[in-house]
């Protein structure tokens, strides 16, 4: 009975595959890339000529002859002429909802010295009513010299009439005018907070600025954004995304907005694939409407928890072993680590994806040691669990990944940023493990590359720049910065397309290009695997592609 079992199964297949055949050979594109340089990431064929695609999906990758063939008259067809097409790119880590917003808000991020910060705060609540927020920023103090903490008198006399919290570009820490610590009731009598930290003067004076689970005195009384606004930034960051080749996100701080992009996808007006992450705190909410990991469409999908266990490097508030060069009175700040392992074994036992939020080496170690406890314990399954950042390793720490089968989660950008400073905190030793994407790769763990925008720009050829040359924005490090954890062109293409396809459970849907796959696609203006790699930033995408439809092509292309 079992051998007739297994002929009929036999039989099933070849009359599959014959009809698979018969079909290709009667099938019409709905539109054809042709004469295009085609890296598909695949690697049982990796290079190809011209691209099929019919509906929302890829039907045949090959030559020019053979793709031509299946056109027909009403078949759009695509010139690449000769350009690089790669699968869509996918950014693993992004803040998209508040990237959107950023994209209005008074933009910091390049203000060279103090006076610059003021001023473009002042000219922005110019245009402002009175009484309206100021919030965004995403300064950098390390672009200072020297590089001090703003502080509220900073900022007072020109925000009057404004309450105002701008954010450093980690997120970790943000600045208050005096009105906006007057409403949040904030003075030298406020307690702190376990995971945070309000800065003071030496009379006990809040300066202004705030860290970490101390900046929720501030944003609770930060009005709500209206659902309207949400909207329109979410249109915004879209709209951004393909204009820069994005065609999918992890969007990990989406939490309860799902349903402004729901709408976006119902009014057809959604250009980007979202993962959409909830904090991990919520795993109790997902697990009783019995919603698993990676649920829902190809376009929007549920069912992944993020957590943190430190801070940021750059505002002191990462969590190691040894203090900080430039600050030996803190090691950084530990965020929710005692019910940090309850949380991520309920959430493990309820099917649903964890990822944690870790900087500095004792967070990554903390985070590694959850994960390995609670896979002994729930037992064996495809769980990809992630630590987001994972920037600062011990180097004995590294094949943890590998062997434990974590994602590492990773920003290129953030190397060449901090590269500039990082030295002042962290002694030669513990920079051995910094942003170790080679040791990683060679280790046997799963690289996924993001942006982590707005903290840094979402483009993600700037991040490819990065992981590939480590030279930092300031030119000082131009062999890179800790050079020997530099990857290839390739490596770091994967990491942006099934790398982080494969860390959202998503790699047998895209990620590569071929026959089967979803149409997300893009077409560059240079080919960055032969380019002088201090050139890949300067390349543009020309056309943006998503569900076999193109949302973006640049004027005059």
């Amino acid at each position: 009975m079992k051998k007739i079992t297994e002929i009929f199964i036999l039989l099933l297949i070849v009359c599959s595959i014959f009809a698979t055949a018969t079909n290709a050979q009667n099938l019409t594109a709905d539109a054809i890339i042709v004469n295009a340089n085609v890296r598909t990431m695949n690697q049982t064929k990796p290079n190809a000529e011209a691209i099929a695609v019919m509906g929302n999906r890829i039907v045949a990758v090959g030559t020019n002859a053979e793709i031509r063939a299946l056109a027909s008259a009403q078949t759009r067809t695509i010139d690449a002429l000769g350009k690089l097409v790669l699968p869509g790119f996918n950014d693993a880590h992004v803040h998209f909802l508040e990237g959107g917003f950023q994209l209005s808000s008074v933009d910091l991020r390049d203000a060279q010295t103090p006076e610059e910060f003021v001023r473009r705060i002042r000219d922005f609540a110019r245009k402002l009513p009175k009484g309206r927020w100021i919030l965004g920023g995403k300064w950098d103090h390390e672009n200072w010299k020297p590089s001090v903490l703003p502080t509220k008198e900073l900022i007072d006399a020109a925000t009057p009439d404004h309450p105002v919290f701008v954010d450093r570009l980690d997120g970790h820490m943000a600045l208050a005018n005096s009105l906006a610590l007057q409403k949040a009731g904030v003075t030298k009598e406020t307690k702190e907070v376990e995971g945070g930290l309000i800065v003071r003067d030496a009379a006990g004076n809040p300066t202004g600025v705030l860290k970490d689970e101390a900046m929720a005195y501030v944003n609770r009384v930060i009005p709500e954004f209206s659902f309207e606004q949400k909207l329109e930034a979410a249109q915004a960051a879209t709209d951004y995304a393909a204009s820069l080749g994005i065609t999918s996100v992890t969007d990990v701080s989406a939490g309860t907005d799902v349903g402004v992009y729901q709408t976006l996808m119902n009014q057809s007006k959604l250009k980007t694939r979202i993962y959409a992450v909830s904090p991990l705190g919520d795993w109790q909410r997902w697990s009783k409407a019995g919603v698993r990991a990676a649920f829902g469409s190809p376009m929007l999908r549920v069912g992944g928890l993020k957590g943190y266990s430190d801070g940021s490097l750059g505002s002191t508030t990462a969590w190691f072993f040894e203090p900080y060069l430039d600050d030996p009175k803190t090691s950084g700040l530990a965020v929710d680590i005692p019910p940090m392992y309850e949380r991520v074994k309920n959430a493990d036992a309820a099917g649903l994806q964890v990822m944690i939020h870790a900087i500095g080496d004792r967070a990554n170690d903390e985070v590694l040691k959850t994960f390995e406890r609670v896979s002994k314990e729930n037992g064996a399954r495809d769980r990809r669990f992630r630590i987001e950042h994972a920037q600062h390793l011990r180097l004995d720490d590294i094949k943890r990944f590998g062997a434990g089968k974590v994602v590492a989660s990773m920003q290129p950008f953030h190397a060449i940023d901090d590269g500039r400073w990082a030295f002042k905190r962290l002694d030669a030793n513990r920079l051995k493990g910094t942003y170790a994407f080679r040791t990683l790769l060679d280790t046997n763990a799963v690289l996924a590359f993001g942006s982590d925008s707005p903290v840094a720009p979402l483009n993600p050829l700037l991040g490819l720049y990065a992981a590939v040359t480590r030279r930092t924005l300031d030119d000082k490090n131009p062999n890179g910065w800790i050079p020997e954890q530099k990857i290839s062109v390739e490596e770091a293409v994967r990491a942006f397309t099934h790398g982080s396809a494969y860390a959202e459970f998503q790699e047998n849907e895209k990620g590569t290009i071929a026959a089967g796959k979803l149409a997300d696609l893009v077409i560059l203006s240079d080919d960055i695997f032969t380019i002088n790699p201090n050139d890949i930033r300067n390349a543009k995408v020309i056309t943006t592609i998503v569900d076999g439809r193109v949302i973006y092509e640049s004027v005059g292309k």
